[in-house]
């Protein structure tokens, strides 16, 4: 009997790496599934803190897709590794500050290193040709064969009649009649190919969960990395990236506002790594103070915006406590900002 072949197919919980699996699955090739965590992509996580994001699915849309299509799904956090994709893109950041040529191939290559180690034969991925504009067009996906290493051991089953046979085509593994020749941004294709499937659910949007993505997020980012004079970041920094309202009254420091009570509480878990602000004679947010060399005047303001997103900001005064990331806390009375004080360019 011919040896069952192995792959793994890079699983980012949309629908087009579920049907690429799946459409290697058919042919009877043993498949698992491979996530990496950069710290960019937990939209289930936001979907639990926001109230706006009440209906949407509280889940890891990587592991969904596993036990939807019933394989093994390895997870490998990347985080670290990946801050240098981010801060340095050798092909530079599409519309944001997403480095998506510089991250799949990353993404390929990390999955290449772990089919050798563990005696896989290939790597599926996802990709159509046309879909993306920097990493899914003809001359750039052969660059992410060529740096990844993976060569022709990478296949795009939803296009790879489009492209040159790969290894497991050339070798019969899989039968290339049988995969496909999907081109373009028309997402028709993946839904008639879903429904063949039996598939009904999937995550929405098609184009992922990369935070890197959204003009707003990578706004902050580059804030962040001016604000602190170094292209670097924290776990926690892109954490609070996605978390509340950010505004920078003052270049030395910057406030994160709670804008409902599921973002409250988790800015209260942070609230002993920076000096933070809550009132007291009102219901308010949690204001975090994220800054260095604060002055009294810095206080002030910070606790008059506080008081301003309260719901006693139309009294004259509102009463606030300021506590220090070490937990020393004291009672302020102060008049809440007027609205006219806070020009557009604070909000980040």
């Amino acid at each position: 009997m011919s040896k069952q072949r192995k792959a793994v197919a890079l699983i980012s919980g949309g629908l087009d790496s579920m049907l690429a699996a799946r459409t290697v699955m058919e042919q009877g090739v043993h498949v698992e599934g491979i996530n990496f965590f950069t710290g960019f992509c937990v939209e289930g996580h936001t979907h639990a803190i926001r109230k706006k994001d009440k209906e949407k699915p509280k889940r890891n849309n990587s592991l969904w897709v596993a036990e939807q299509l019933g394989i093994k799904l390895h997870i490998v956090d990347v985080s670290e590794e990946y801050k240098d994709v981010v801060i340095n893109p050798r092909h530079g950041y599409g519309a944001n500050l997403n480095p998506c040529l510089d991250c799949k191939g990353f993404m390929v290559k990390k999955a290449l290193q772990w089919i050798d180690e563990n005696d896989f034969d290939f790597i599926i991925t996802g990709e159509v040709v046309g879909q993306r504009p920097m990493s899914q067009r003809k001359d750039t996906m052969p660059v992410i064969a060529r740096e990844s290493g993976a060569g022709d051991r990478l296949l795009r089953p939803l296009c790879a009649r489009y492209l040159q046979e790969t290894l497991p085509e050339r070798e019969g593994w899989v039968d290339r009649d049988k995969l496909h020749d999907f081109s373009g941004r028309s997402r028709k294709p993946q839904f008639e190919l879903a429904k063949r499937f039996g598939i009904e659910e999937w995550a929405q949007p098609a184009g992922g969960c990369c935070f890197l993505t959204d003009a707003a997020y990578s706004s902050k980012l580059s804030d962040l990395w001016q604000a602190r004079g170094e292209r670097d970041y924290e776990l926690d920094d892109i954490m609070l990236l996605k978390v509340g309202r950010h505004l920078r009254p003052r270049p030395n420091f910057k406030l994160i506002v709670g804008r409902e009570e599921g973002e409250n509480n988790f800015l209260h878990g942070y609230r002993k790594q920076f000096t933070h602000i809550k009132t007291v004679s009102h219901g308010g947010p949690l204001v975090l103070i994220d800054g260095q060399d604060l002055t009294e005047q810095d206080l002030e303001l910070a606790a008059r915006v506080a008081a301003r997103f309260s719901q006693g900001k139309n009294e004259p005064e509102v009463e606030v406590e300021l506590t220090s990331g070490e937990g020393v806390s004291r009672a302020m009375r102060i008049a809440p900002i007027d609205p006219d004080e806070m020009p557009q360019e604070w909000y980040l």
